[in-house]
Order: C-alpha cells, then structure tokens, then sequence
C-alpha cells in the first residue's frame, strides 16, 4: 500500500507565504454590508407582511404609536435604505460608511420599538445592527476597498 510520503510534491508548502488579508478590519466592514443586505430583506419581507395584514403578527399588540400598518412602511422603508446601504458599502466610501451607520442606527430604534409584534426578532435585530454599528464605526475607514 503506498502513502504520501510514496509521492513526490510538486511544491514545498512549507515555505509559502503567509495570506495577507489587506487592510485590518476588511473582515469587519463585509460582515456589516453582508448583514445590512440580510436585514435589508429580512425588513422588506416583514414590511410587507404587516402591510397586508399578514397572520404572523399578534392581533392584540400595543405599539408605541399608530398600528401594525404604519409599522409595515416604516420596517419597510428602513429595509429599502438598508438595502441601499450595503450595495454603498462595497464601494469603500466615507458617505457609505456613515450612511451604513445611520441606517443600522434607525434601524435599531424601529425594531425596539416593533417590539410589541416580535419580541425576540426585534432584540436579535436590535444586536445584529449595533454589530453592523459597531463594524462600521471601528474599521470602516475611508481609504478601505472591500472589492
């Protein structure tokens, strides 16, 4: 039977080069536009189900303000500027940096307060964007290029 050790290797791989991961924190700031577009259409899907009514959502909820109908557009519209966000960020723009924090930010507060509808969706949403936040804040530097 032969092994490994039988064949001749082509190249010594114990000599390679290290992987150079570019700049640091690039790993950071396509985690954030990854998740953006993820809450993006996991808003849009939602937004349209309170929209039209949809049996997912309890009937007797207490929002903070108006009702589930006014609660769909807004889920709806903060997916839409997600969405716009994290096709931004992979530009490696300052205006697209901000512009990702600023939607996770609203985003935040919108899903504390849909809380009423979903409460542990609306605290997992809550942790997801102040990941993005927190990725965007830290390492999403102007002069960083994701692709």
């Amino acid at each position: 039977m032969r092994t490994a050790q039988d064949y001749e290797l082509a190249r010594d791989y114990s000599t390679a080069p290290p992987l150079d991961g570019g700049a640091p924190g690039v790993g950071w700031v396509v985690f954030a536009a990854v998740m953006l577009g993820l809450a993006a259409t996991w808003n849009f899907f939602d937004g349209i189900a309170a929209i039209s009514s949809a049996h997912v959502f309890p009937a007797n909820a207490h929002y903070v303000f108006s009702d589930l109908n006014t609660w769909g557009w807004i889920v709806l519209i903060l997916g839409i500027l997600q969405g716009i966000a994290a096709l931004m960020l992979l530009s490696g723009s300052e205006f697209a940096r901000w512009f990702g924090i600023a939607s996770a930010g609203l985003n935040a507060i919108g899903q504390l307060m849909f809380v009423p509808a979903y409460p542990w969706w609306g605290v997992a949403m809550f942790a997801v964007d102040v990941l993005i936040i927190y990725g965007l804040a830290v390492y999403g530097g102007s002069r960083l290029k994701v692709f």
